[in-house]
């Protein structure tokens, strides 16, 4: 016998469940691709995101917690983290529950886009509204917010940094100790002073010393490399920048010092810098004494000729551009003769820096607290 069956355009014969239970599976598979249909077209995105719960009795399982949460979770988010990468983070966290929940509480919040990097203290199981709340408030933010002016010591800037941070100077030490680890250029000799730049830094609650002095030092290379400073001048011209940094404060009064060391270097003649004086026996003062001056360090610019064996401050980008960039002119003298203002006069000849001299002691006996 011929099986019909097999034959194309052939009807089948009846075998199985009778036809009307068939129609009703038929109807129920139907029903079912609707409505997996409906949930995906309306949930739009969220079914790409993965968010969607499984349908129990009829309903969709949330995808946010309710309430303000509870505990203490710390969370960090990173510079430039976008609304996708904090939700993720949060999420796996405990935070919140899941990433689009975060997503959805951002979009309906105009003020989320003024969440900064940092470290927050939230709370465990909050919800995604909740957790943007927090991160919008300045209380919650744990990180420190260090500032460390220009023409500091590298001892002034770690004594910031002990008094602001958790890192203790222990950890200070135990990092300096491995010179490599913190990106030093070849031209600092192992040595972190000049190459602490002054800026502002967010520390997080477990930074380390090596992390955040690596910063700094970064930032530093960043500023001498977008200068166009080349290895070949980098040494030279970080300390003349040091020393700018603690003799002047304009950026033209900057210039015009570096200057005055290059014409003083030109003419082999001594530096004979206060400054670089102060930093060898750690003073405090802008005058030095007369046996300050005579003690043998290759510090001392009155003993020594020459630029000094390192900086004696951290210099920021206006110092660095005036050591690369110093103004034309034939000074070879410098006098601050108002330390208020800031006030700084430059001479040729020594009669009219002399006259400057005098000018600035008049100054230290009308203000014997300076």
């Amino acid at each position: 016998m011929i099986d019909l069956t097999d034959l194309p355009g052939q009807p089948r014969p009846e075998s199985g469940p009778p036809r009307a239970e068939r129609r009703r599976r038929r109807r129920r598979r139907t029903a079912v691709v609707v409505l997996v249909g409906l949930v995906i077209l309306g949930g739009g995105t969220a079914a790409a995101w993965g968010t969607l719960g499984p349908v129990v009795a009829g309903f969709v399982e949330s995808n946010d917690y309710e309430g303000s949460g509870s505990g203490s979770v710390d969370v960090t988010i990173p510079d430039g983290a976008s609304g996708r990468a904090i939700g993720t983070t949060l999420a796996e966290a405990g935070v919140i529950k899941t990433q689009r929940a975060f997503v959805d509480a951002a979009q309906a919040n105009p003020a989320s886009s003024g969440v900064q990097p940092g470290t927050y203290r939230l709370r465990s199981e909050m919800s995604a509204a909740a957790a943007l709340d927090l991160l919008l408030d300045p209380a919650s933010r744990v990180t420190t917010r260090l500032t460390v002016p220009e023409g500091l010591r590298a001892t002034q800037v770690f004594g910031l940094i002990t008094d602001s941070t958790g890192i203790e100077q222990a950890q200070i030490d135990a990092a300096l100790a491995d010179p490599a680890a913190l990106g030093l250029p070849a031209s600092a000799n192992g040595n972190v002073e000049g190459y602490l730049f002054p800026a502002t830094y967010d520390v997080n609650p477990d930074e380390t010393a090596v992390q955040l002095l690596s910063a700094m030092v970064a930032r530093s290379k960043q500023a001498i490399a977008e200068l166009g400073i080349t290895p070949e001048q980098e040494h030279d011209v970080v300390v003349m920048a040091s020393i700018a940094e603690k003799e002047a404060r304009t950026p033209e009064d900057m210039a015009k010092v570096t200057r005055v060391l290059l014409n003083r270097l030109a003419a082999d003649r001594p530096l004979q810098l206060d400054s670089t004086v102060s930093y060898a026996v750690n003073g405090t003062t802008v005058t030095t004494t007369a046996a300050e001056r005579d003690i043998d360090s290759p510090y001392n610019t009155y003993r020594y000729p020459g630029l000094p064996a390192g900086p004696i401050s951290n210099p920021g980008e206006a110092a660095l551009k005036a050591a690369l960039e110093p103004t034309p002119g034939p000074w070879l003298y410098f006098v601050t003769v108002n330390l208020q203002t800031g006030e700084t006069k430059f001479a040729t000849t020594d009669s009219e820096h002399l006259a400057y001299v005098e000018e600035f002691r008049a100054y230290l006996r009308a203000n014997p607290e300076q």
